[in-house]
């Protein structure tokens, strides 16, 4: 349809609610820009696909939030940031490729994580990868989940990373394995060395993170690995309260918006 010379594009669409976007999913066009995470069921994360390919903008993006939902994902997408030999199991075939793999490297004693559990709750030490195949071919451990060698005596360090802000502790539980302070373990701050400060800024740029809680592990030999990102996390332990931490998101996603929509409507 020709509109004429004088005619102008409607300006973008801008959608902070949850609500609005699923009364008006069908509607959006190509620039529309959606602030805030998505509010998905488990087996929805087709949509950020759909928004993504009809050239809807998010923020944060949708790497981003497809990351934080899947460790699996993490494992996959982020595998060279993680300790070593860190494999995302999705079938039988995938867990016996990485029983062979583990052998062949020595490793004994594994660790599992559930792929949509956090906190600690989806965390499992095993004696052998042995164990993990039983229970999974018989029914009793779900698949997917991700597989990566134990690490004893490894030290913990939260991140969290809001705009100019920086913050890090390290969290400790001398009772478990499991350090994170749900699971009974303490903090105190710590600060990072230039490599894990780099460390963090790598991981947030390949998964297109604006803002991020990231959780390392640093091995009794000293290497520095990231184990899981967050758009979202737990603040126990950390300086910053829950009003200031809400506050900070709010003008993060505020940033994005005046700037997004800015960018749109004047372009170079």
């Amino acid at each position: 349809m020709n509109h004429g010379p004088g005619h102008r594009p409607a300006a973008p669409r801008l959608i902070t609610d949850n609500d609005t976007l699923r009364s008006s999913w069908h509607d959006l066009k190509a620039g529309d820009l959606v602030i805030g995470r998505l509010r998905l069921a488990p087996t929805e994360e087709y949509l950020l696909l759909d928004l993504v390919e009809r050239g809807v903008r998010l923020f944060p993006t949708a790497l981003a939030q497809q990351l934080s939902r899947s460790k699996t994902c993490q494992a996959q997408l982020l595998a060279a940031f993680m300790p070593p030999d860190t494999v995302a199991i999705h079938d039988l075939h995938g867990l016996l490729a990485a029983m062979n793999r583990f052998g062949a490297a020595g490793v004994t004693r594994v660790v599992t994580k559930h792929d949509r559990k956090n906190a600690g709750l989806g965390v499992h030490l095993w004696p052998s990868i042995e164990e993990v195949f039983n229970l999974c071919s018989c029914g009793s451990l779900a698949l997917p989940l991700v597989v990566q060698p134990f690490f004893p005596g490894a030290s913990d360090i939260r991140v969290i990373v809001l705009g100019e802000y920086r913050e890090a502790y390290q969290r400790h539980n001398p009772n478990n394995f499991r350090h994170n302070l749900h699971c009974g373990g303490t903090s105190q701050p710590c600060a990072l060395t230039p490599a894990q400060q780099n460390l963090c800024e790598q991981v947030m740029a390949r998964g297109k993170f604006p803002y991020a809680h990231i959780d390392l592990m640093v091995t009794e030999t000293g290497a520095t690995y990231l184990t899981e990102i967050n758009l979202r996390g737990g603040i126990r332990g950390a300086r910053l309260t829950a009003g200031q931490y809400r506050e900070m998101v709010t003008a993060i996603h505020e940033q994005a918006r005046r700037t997004k929509v800015t960018t749109t409507l004047n372009p170079r």
